[in-house]
Protein backbone atom coordinates (compact mmCIF):
# COMPACT_ATOMS: atom_id res chain seq x y z
CA UNK A 1 0.00 0.00 0.00
CA UNK A 2 1.26 3.48 -0.86
CA UNK A 3 2.07 5.58 2.17
CA UNK A 4 2.86 9.27 1.97
CA UNK A 5 3.05 12.04 4.53
CA UNK A 6 2.00 14.45 1.81
CA UNK A 7 -1.05 13.12 0.05
CA UNK A 8 -3.79 14.55 -2.12
CA UNK A 9 -6.33 11.86 -1.29
CA UNK A 10 -6.73 9.02 1.19
CA UNK A 11 -9.46 6.41 0.77
CA UNK A 12 -9.90 4.13 3.77
CA UNK A 13 -12.12 1.02 3.97
CA UNK A 14 -14.72 2.42 1.58
CA UNK A 15 -17.71 0.08 1.34
CA UNK A 16 -20.91 0.06 -0.69
CA UNK A 17 -23.40 -2.80 -0.88
CA UNK A 18 -25.65 -3.39 -3.88
CA UNK A 19 -27.68 -6.41 -4.85
CA UNK A 20 -25.14 -8.64 -6.58
CA UNK A 21 -22.14 -6.37 -6.01
CA UNK A 22 -20.12 -5.15 -3.04
CA UNK A 23 -17.41 -2.54 -2.98
CA UNK A 24 -15.35 -4.17 -0.26
CA UNK A 25 -13.12 -2.09 2.07
CA UNK A 26 -11.43 -0.14 -0.71
CA UNK A 27 -8.29 1.62 0.53
CA UNK A 28 -5.49 3.52 -1.25
CA UNK A 29 -3.64 6.83 -1.14
CA UNK A 30 -2.78 9.36 -3.87
CA UNK A 31 0.45 11.23 -3.07
CA UNK A 32 0.84 14.87 -4.08
CA UNK A 33 2.61 15.59 -7.34
CA UNK A 34 1.67 12.38 -9.14
CA UNK A 35 -0.73 10.74 -11.57
CA UNK A 36 -2.47 7.60 -10.33
CA UNK A 37 -4.12 5.33 -12.86
CA UNK A 38 -7.17 3.41 -11.64
CA UNK A 39 -7.77 0.22 -13.64
CA UNK A 40 -10.03 -2.82 -13.64
CA UNK A 41 -12.55 -4.65 -15.79
CA UNK A 42 -16.00 -3.25 -16.54
CA UNK A 43 -18.09 -3.65 -13.40
CA UNK A 44 -15.05 -3.93 -11.13
CA UNK A 45 -16.10 -0.88 -9.10
CA UNK A 46 -14.12 2.00 -10.64
CA UNK A 47 -17.07 4.32 -11.27
CA UNK A 48 -18.72 3.38 -7.97
CA UNK A 49 -15.51 4.29 -6.15
CA UNK A 50 -15.31 7.65 -7.91
CA UNK A 51 -18.98 8.42 -7.22
CA UNK A 52 -18.39 7.68 -3.54
CA UNK A 53 -15.27 9.84 -3.47
CA UNK A 54 -17.08 12.78 -5.08
CA UNK A 55 -20.24 12.44 -3.00
CA UNK A 56 -22.56 11.45 -5.85
CA UNK A 57 -23.60 8.41 -3.83
CA UNK A 58 -23.39 7.71 -0.10
CA UNK A 59 -21.04 5.06 1.28
CA UNK A 60 -22.16 2.34 3.67
CA UNK A 61 -18.82 2.62 5.46
CA UNK A 62 -15.31 4.00 5.24
CA UNK A 63 -13.76 7.42 4.93
CA UNK A 64 -12.41 9.69 2.19
CA UNK A 65 -9.98 12.53 2.84
CA UNK A 66 -9.31 14.96 0.01
CA UNK A 67 -6.72 17.72 0.34
CA UNK A 68 -6.84 17.22 4.09
CA UNK A 69 -10.62 17.57 4.39
CA UNK A 70 -13.93 16.08 3.27
CA UNK A 71 -15.65 16.55 -0.07
CA UNK A 72 -18.65 18.01 1.75
CA UNK A 73 -16.47 21.03 2.54
CA UNK A 74 -17.08 23.75 -0.07
CA UNK A 75 -13.49 24.96 0.23
CA UNK A 76 -12.24 21.47 -0.65
CA UNK A 77 -14.63 21.20 -3.62
CA UNK A 78 -13.34 24.51 -4.96
CA UNK A 79 -9.94 22.88 -5.47
CA UNK A 80 -11.04 19.56 -6.97
CA UNK A 81 -11.59 19.30 -10.72
CA UNK A 82 -13.92 16.51 -11.83
CA UNK A 83 -14.33 15.22 -15.39
CA UNK A 84 -16.67 12.29 -16.05
CA UNK A 85 -17.07 10.13 -19.14
CA UNK A 86 -20.16 12.06 -20.22
CA UNK A 87 -20.61 15.82 -20.64
CA UNK A 88 -23.18 17.12 -18.16
CA UNK A 89 -23.09 20.74 -19.30
CA UNK A 90 -26.33 22.16 -20.77
CA UNK A 91 -26.39 21.68 -24.55
CA UNK A 92 -28.22 24.93 -25.21
CA UNK A 93 -25.54 27.34 -23.97
CA UNK A 94 -22.15 28.16 -25.41
CA UNK A 95 -18.76 27.95 -23.73
CA UNK A 96 -18.65 31.65 -22.83
CA UNK A 97 -21.99 31.45 -20.97
CA UNK A 98 -20.80 28.27 -19.26
CA UNK A 99 -17.96 30.29 -17.80
CA UNK A 100 -20.53 32.57 -16.17
CA UNK A 101 -22.32 29.57 -14.68
CA UNK A 102 -19.06 28.22 -13.29
CA UNK A 103 -18.17 31.61 -11.83
CA UNK A 104 -21.37 31.48 -9.80
CA UNK A 105 -20.60 27.94 -8.69
CA UNK A 106 -16.95 28.37 -7.71
CA UNK A 107 -17.10 32.07 -6.76
CA UNK A 108 -13.64 33.33 -5.63
CA UNK A 109 -11.86 30.24 -6.95
CA UNK A 110 -13.04 30.77 -10.54
CA UNK A 111 -10.42 32.19 -12.91
CA UNK A 112 -12.16 33.65 -15.95
CA UNK A 113 -8.97 34.58 -17.79
CA UNK A 114 -7.53 31.08 -17.34
CA UNK A 115 -10.75 29.52 -18.60
CA UNK A 116 -10.72 31.77 -21.67
CA UNK A 117 -7.04 31.01 -22.30
CA UNK A 118 -7.59 27.25 -22.07
CA UNK A 119 -10.63 27.30 -24.35
CA UNK A 120 -8.60 29.17 -26.96
CA UNK A 121 -5.61 26.86 -26.49
CA UNK A 122 -7.89 23.85 -26.98
CA UNK A 123 -9.38 25.39 -30.13
CA UNK A 124 -12.89 25.70 -28.68
CA UNK A 125 -15.30 28.22 -30.19
CA UNK A 126 -16.65 30.08 -27.15
CA UNK A 127 -19.65 31.38 -29.13
CA UNK A 128 -20.77 27.94 -30.31
CA UNK A 129 -23.51 25.97 -28.54
CA UNK A 130 -22.12 22.99 -26.65
CA UNK A 131 -24.55 20.69 -28.49
CA UNK A 132 -22.50 21.38 -31.64
CA UNK A 133 -19.25 20.20 -30.00
CA UNK A 134 -17.71 16.85 -30.89
CA UNK A 135 -16.97 14.32 -28.11
CA UNK A 136 -13.34 15.41 -28.11
CA UNK A 137 -14.29 19.09 -27.85
CA UNK A 138 -16.64 18.33 -24.94
CA UNK A 139 -13.84 16.44 -23.17
CA UNK A 140 -11.52 19.42 -23.61
CA UNK A 141 -14.23 21.77 -22.35
CA UNK A 142 -14.65 19.64 -19.23
CA UNK A 143 -10.92 19.75 -18.62
CA UNK A 144 -10.81 23.52 -19.22
CA UNK A 145 -13.46 23.94 -16.52
CA UNK A 146 -11.63 21.57 -14.17
CA UNK A 147 -8.39 23.53 -14.56
CA UNK A 148 -9.95 26.97 -14.09
CA UNK A 149 -10.81 27.01 -10.38
CA UNK A 150 -7.39 26.53 -8.77
CA UNK A 151 -7.71 22.74 -8.75
CA UNK A 152 -5.12 20.86 -6.70
CA UNK A 153 -6.55 17.46 -7.59
CA UNK A 154 -8.16 16.23 -10.80
CA UNK A 155 -10.50 13.24 -10.62
CA UNK A 156 -11.37 11.74 -13.99
CA UNK A 157 -13.64 8.82 -14.82
CA UNK A 158 -13.02 7.53 -18.35
CA UNK A 159 -12.67 11.14 -19.47
CA UNK A 160 -10.63 10.17 -22.56
CA UNK A 161 -12.77 7.18 -23.54
CA UNK A 162 -13.77 7.17 -27.20
CA UNK A 163 -11.37 9.97 -28.18
CA UNK A 164 -8.96 9.61 -31.06
CA UNK A 165 -5.26 9.03 -30.23
CA UNK A 166 -4.15 12.57 -31.15
CA UNK A 167 -6.65 14.23 -28.79
CA UNK A 168 -5.83 11.71 -26.05
CA UNK A 169 -2.14 12.52 -26.43
CA UNK A 170 -2.88 16.24 -26.08
CA UNK A 171 -4.91 15.63 -22.94
CA UNK A 172 -2.21 13.42 -21.40
CA UNK A 173 0.30 16.23 -22.00
CA UNK A 174 -2.05 18.59 -20.15
CA UNK A 175 -2.10 16.24 -17.16
CA UNK A 176 1.69 15.97 -17.13
CA UNK A 177 1.99 19.75 -17.16
CA UNK A 178 -0.65 20.03 -14.42
CA UNK A 179 1.42 18.00 -11.92
CA UNK A 180 4.77 19.54 -12.87
CA UNK A 181 4.87 21.81 -9.79
CA UNK A 182 4.98 18.74 -7.53
CA UNK A 183 1.95 19.94 -5.55
CA UNK A 184 -0.98 18.89 -7.75
CA UNK A 185 -2.23 15.40 -8.51
CA UNK A 186 -4.39 13.45 -10.96
CA UNK A 187 -6.53 10.39 -10.22
CA UNK A 188 -7.71 8.90 -13.51
CA UNK A 189 -9.85 5.86 -14.21
CA UNK A 190 -9.41 4.48 -17.71
CA UNK A 191 -9.69 1.23 -19.62
CA UNK A 192 -7.02 2.51 -22.03
CA UNK A 193 -4.09 1.05 -20.10
CA UNK A 194 -1.55 2.09 -22.74
CA UNK A 195 -2.32 5.75 -21.96
CA UNK A 196 -1.87 5.16 -18.23
CA UNK A 197 1.37 3.33 -18.90
CA UNK A 198 2.72 6.50 -20.52
CA UNK A 199 1.90 8.99 -17.78
CA UNK A 200 1.05 7.29 -14.48
CA UNK A 201 3.37 7.26 -11.48
CA UNK A 202 1.17 4.79 -9.60
CA UNK A 203 -1.38 2.16 -10.57
CA UNK A 204 -4.27 0.93 -8.44
CA UNK A 205 -6.10 -2.16 -9.69
CA UNK A 206 -9.59 -3.07 -8.55
CA UNK A 207 -11.23 -6.43 -9.31
CA UNK A 208 -14.71 -7.53 -8.23
CA UNK A 209 -14.96 -4.64 -5.78
CA UNK A 210 -11.63 -5.30 -4.07
CA UNK A 211 -8.29 -3.53 -4.42
CA UNK A 212 -5.69 -6.00 -5.71
CA UNK A 213 -2.72 -3.66 -5.44
CA UNK A 214 -1.70 0.01 -5.36
CA UNK A 215 1.91 0.30 -6.46
CA UNK A 216 4.46 2.40 -8.31
CA UNK A 217 4.02 1.79 -12.03
CA UNK A 218 7.71 1.51 -12.84
CA UNK A 219 8.32 -0.94 -10.00
CA UNK A 220 5.33 -3.00 -11.16
CA UNK A 221 6.53 -3.19 -14.77
CA UNK A 222 10.13 -3.88 -13.78
CA UNK A 223 9.12 -6.71 -11.44
CA UNK A 224 6.70 -8.71 -13.57
CA UNK A 225 7.05 -10.31 -16.98
CA UNK A 226 5.46 -12.94 -19.23
CA UNK A 227 7.26 -16.30 -19.13
CA UNK A 228 6.77 -18.58 -22.16
CA UNK A 229 7.50 -22.23 -21.45
CA UNK A 230 5.99 -25.71 -21.31
CA UNK A 231 4.13 -27.22 -18.36
CA UNK A 232 7.17 -29.19 -17.19
CA UNK A 233 9.29 -26.03 -17.00
CA UNK A 234 6.49 -24.17 -15.23
CA UNK A 235 6.19 -26.93 -12.62
CA UNK A 236 9.87 -26.45 -11.72
CA UNK A 237 9.38 -22.76 -10.87
CA UNK A 238 8.80 -21.49 -7.33
CA UNK A 239 4.98 -21.23 -7.14
CA UNK A 240 5.26 -17.99 -5.16
CA UNK A 241 6.78 -16.36 -8.26
CA UNK A 242 3.74 -17.13 -10.47
CA UNK A 243 0.84 -14.66 -10.52
CA UNK A 244 -1.27 -16.33 -13.19
CA UNK A 245 -1.12 -18.92 -15.97
CA UNK A 246 -2.59 -19.26 -19.45
CA UNK A 247 -2.40 -22.41 -21.52
CA UNK A 248 -2.44 -22.37 -25.30
CA UNK A 249 -1.65 -24.67 -28.22
CA UNK A 250 2.04 -23.84 -28.05
CA UNK A 251 2.55 -24.33 -24.32
CA UNK A 252 2.12 -22.06 -21.31
CA UNK A 253 2.35 -18.33 -20.65
CA UNK A 254 2.65 -17.15 -17.05
CA UNK A 255 2.78 -13.77 -15.35
CA UNK A 256 5.81 -14.12 -13.09
CA UNK A 257 7.97 -12.18 -10.66
CA UNK A 258 11.16 -11.93 -12.73
CA UNK A 259 13.33 -11.69 -9.63
CA UNK A 260 12.39 -15.23 -8.63
CA UNK A 261 12.69 -16.92 -12.02
CA UNK A 262 16.04 -17.96 -13.49
CA UNK A 263 16.20 -18.91 -17.12
CA UNK A 264 13.47 -19.17 -19.73
CA UNK A 265 12.10 -16.62 -22.16
CA UNK A 266 10.57 -13.74 -20.19
CA UNK A 267 8.97 -10.94 -22.18
CA UNK A 268 7.99 -7.50 -20.93
CA UNK A 269 4.54 -7.37 -19.30
CA UNK A 270 2.27 -4.42 -20.02
CA UNK A 271 -0.34 -3.01 -17.66
CA UNK A 272 -2.93 -4.66 -19.85
CA UNK A 273 -1.21 -8.04 -19.37
CA UNK A 274 -1.17 -7.57 -15.60
CA UNK A 275 -4.83 -6.57 -15.54
CA UNK A 276 -5.92 -9.45 -17.79
CA UNK A 277 -4.07 -12.04 -15.73
CA UNK A 278 -5.69 -10.66 -12.60
CA UNK A 279 -9.19 -10.55 -14.09
CA UNK A 280 -9.20 -13.76 -16.13
CA UNK A 281 -6.54 -15.95 -14.56
CA UNK A 282 -7.05 -15.17 -10.87
CA UNK A 283 -3.61 -13.70 -10.17
CA UNK A 284 -2.85 -13.34 -6.47
CA UNK A 285 -1.10 -10.26 -5.16
CA UNK A 286 0.71 -9.50 -1.94
CA UNK A 287 -1.16 -7.25 0.50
Amino acid sequence: MIMSEKRAMRVSKLTKQYSGFTLDNVSFEVPCGCIMGFIGENGAGKSTTIKLITGLIRADGGEVQILGGGFDDAEVRNHVGIVMDECFFPDSIHAEDLGGVMRGLYKKAWNKSEYTRLCREFGLDMKKDIKGFSRGMKAKLGIAVALSHDSRLLILDEATSGLDPIIREEILDIFMDFISDGERSVFISSHITSDLEKVSDYITLIHKGKIQFSREKDELLETYGILKCDERELAAIDKSAVRGVRKNGFGVEALVDKRRVHGGLIERATLEDIMLYTVKEGAKWEA
